[in-house]
């Protein structure tokens, strides 16, 4: 079964190399189970501070399995994420966080993460989360 990590995941996983999420995302990366949106993508390597951090990054990031769509579909799919919730009462603090729902929504794969919004975000009932 193939994991989407958020962002949050991949936030532990390079400042806590030994804790028991890390140990777990690097299993699932060996086992070729890992895949990745744009957004997280883009998130990721924003936070780097050095440019041979940076490329070094970009390229490991570039060997998972990229989930890919067209941007306008992206767009509006995570939208309607956003304004379905809003609707409700809910409001997502990273609209970010209903594009990368999106595309787990759009691939069916299950999201892992350490965020509130995605929890909510699941509340709508289309959105997996990945339970570790």
């Amino acid at each position: 079964m193939f994991v989407l990590p958020d962002t949050s995941i991949w936030i532990t996983f390079f400042n806590n190399p030994y804790s028991a999420i890390s140990e777990r995302l690097n299993l699932l990366i060996i086992e070729d189970l890992v895949v990745i949106s744009p957004t997280i993508y883009q998130e990721i390597l924003q936070g780097t501070k050095a440019e041979k951090d940076f490329k070094m990054l970009s390229q490991k990031l570039s060997s998972l399995t990229r989930l890919n769509a067209d941007p306008y579909e992206a767009a509006l799919g995570s939208a309607q994420i956003y304004s379905s919730l809003r609707q409700k009462g809910v409001t997502i603090r990273k609209s970010n966080d209903c594009l990368i729902a999106w595309y787990a929504i759009k691939y069916k794969i299950p999201i892992w993460h350490q965020d509130r919004d995605f929890d909510l975000i699941a509340s709508e009932g289309k959105l997996k989360i990945f339970i570790f």
